[in-house]
């Protein structure tokens, strides 16, 4: 369950974020296109999945061109939007003025068990529209991943479905080899 609670623009939001006014709330929020989104929290088969996924992305990735993090803030300031992606593939850089922006990003991923609407809807428009060069949905209740690449206007060109056995790689690194059959049911 997803739940709109009040509307802001990025640099309100921040102002709100540095005055301590989201201490009370218990769960996870977004800012997504003016709009402070709650969102549910996660359940153990989505953190088993971020957990995977990162992992991987850590030794997968070109550590001299890549940093890898993991739910926090991307800054798309045209569309009024800080979405945490769940894991995200960032140019090697400090980030300490700003969070990264979509031209920073190389690869985002969303795990979606409760979410998967929304993060296909919503957050695949958004991410095409600010420029994200790829973007995953990994579909927890389908055991998919939702590949989207070659972002135009509100949306991707391409976009595919792969199921295990299949084998996926990122655009940024064709040899870093994610193995959807132990990411599903490995041990």
């Amino acid at each position: 369950m997803i739940r709109k609670t009040t509307r802001t623009t990025l640099p309100e939001y921040d102002s709100l974020v540095r005055k301590g006014v989201f201490d009370d709330i218990v769960g996870k929020i977004e800012l997504i296109r003016g709009e402070v989104i709650e969102v549910n929290p996660a359940g153990p088969v989505h953190d088993d999945y971020v957990t995977y996924l990162t992992n991987w992305s850590v030794m997968s990735r070109d550590p001299s061109k890549t940093y890898v993090t993991s739910q926090t803030g991307m800054e798309l300031p045209k569309l009024d939007s800080r979405p945490e992606p769940d894991v995200f593939w960032v140019r090697k850089a400090r980030y300490r003025s700003h969070h990264p922006l979509a031209s920073d990003v190389q690869l985002a991923i969303e795990v979606a068990d409760s979410s998967f609407e929304n993060d296909l809807r919503v957050k695949r428009q958004m991410y095409a529209e600010a420029g994200v060069v790829e973007y995953w949905i990994v579909d927890c209740q389908s055991k998919c991943i939702h590949v989207f690449r070659n972002a135009s206007g509100t949306d991707y060109q391409s976009h595919s479905v792969l199921n295990s056995p299949a084998k996926l790689s990122p655009l940024i690194v064709p040899d870093a080899i994610l193995d959807l059959q132990d990411l599903f049911d490995g041990e």
